[in-house]
């Protein structure tokens, strides 16, 4: 069986190489012979290989591969819904309880938002989370005491502001599915930042999920189309964030748990 790893041509670094190289080594101990491709390579290639292991967010390269007949994991559709927020928290309503959400209305240019956050500051209360439909890691997520702190953030970017959940500051849990199952989790705490994020310097110990837990995760995944994903939930059992491509080797460190065989395996399974 022959494979590709698409990666973002763009995004390069020790920590990128090394979950890449690990991926690629997983597969070759289960008989796959795995390349890595960026997504600027797929775009120019014929190749038609058996599946594509798609850690990237590159959602038009994905869809680019299906309309070859090609089989994506997970599917463009499952990271598009992951990768916009706003998108994600619309898909998972009434499906899994989450943190109370205002997407802000769509402008087609720089526009006077004050009015609006106003309002939703009345609604949800201060301080208030600012996110950015699109980014990762904790980034472009902002804690709001102050209507002119919000407004700060606004760049022209596609936004949406959450309720505070100050039972969870700077802490969360994130649960790994594969195929509907809970393969692994962590708990993850940040004594410094409102954000448990390990890269904003959150550290991490081995968590055993409560039953509870892990179907809130299963149904988000179930929800959202994910043949694998990370899931993370605050205090109160809120999802707050679902991950297409969650960066597996910071749960392998923390839990001795590898993702990577589990993701291939169940690929193969349902392939053959």
């Amino acid at each position: 069986m022959n494979a590709i790893l698409a990666v973002n041509h763009f995004l390069k670094s020790e920590k990128f190489d090394e979950l890449h190289n690990h991926i690629i080594s997983s597969a070759k101990k289960l008989g796959v012979d795995m390349e890595i491709k960026t997504n600027q390579e797929l775009i120019f290639s014929d190749e038609k290989p058996d599946f594509v292991l798609f850690w990237d967010k590159d959602v038009n390269a994905a869809r680019l591969l299906e309309k070859r007949d090609i089989q994506v994991f997970n599917s463009a559709s499952s990271i598009a819904l992951c990768d916009d927020k706003a998108k994600t928290f619309l898909a998972l309503k009434g499906c899994v309880p989450q943190p109370e959400t205002i997407i802000a209305p769509l402008s087609f240019f720089e526009t006077d938002y004050s009015e609006f956050v106003h309002l939703a500051a009345q609604k949800l209360g201060l301080p208030l989370v600012f996110k950015e439909c699109f980014g990762s890691f904790g980034e472009q997520v902002f804690l709001c005491k102050t209507e002119s702190e919000i407004i700060s953030h606004i760049n022209g970017k596609p936004f949406l502001l959450q309720k505070f959940i100050a039972d969870s500051e700077g802490e969360d849990i994130r649960l790994e599915i594969v195929g509907g199952k809970c393969v692994g989790a962590m708990k993850r705490t940040n004594k410094n930042d409102f954000r448990s994020n390990i890269t904003n310097g959150g550290t991490a110990v081995p968590y055993t999920p409560t039953n509870d837990e892990i179907l809130l995760a299963q149904n988000a995944c179930k929800r959202l189309g994910l043949t694998f994903g990370g899931v993370d939930i605050l205090k109160g059992g809120y999802v707050c964030e679902v991950n297409s491509n969650a960066h597996i080797m910071n749960l392998m460190k923390v839990t001795g748990i590898d993702v990577a065989p589990m993701i291939i395996e169940h690929i193969i399974d349902e392939l053959l």
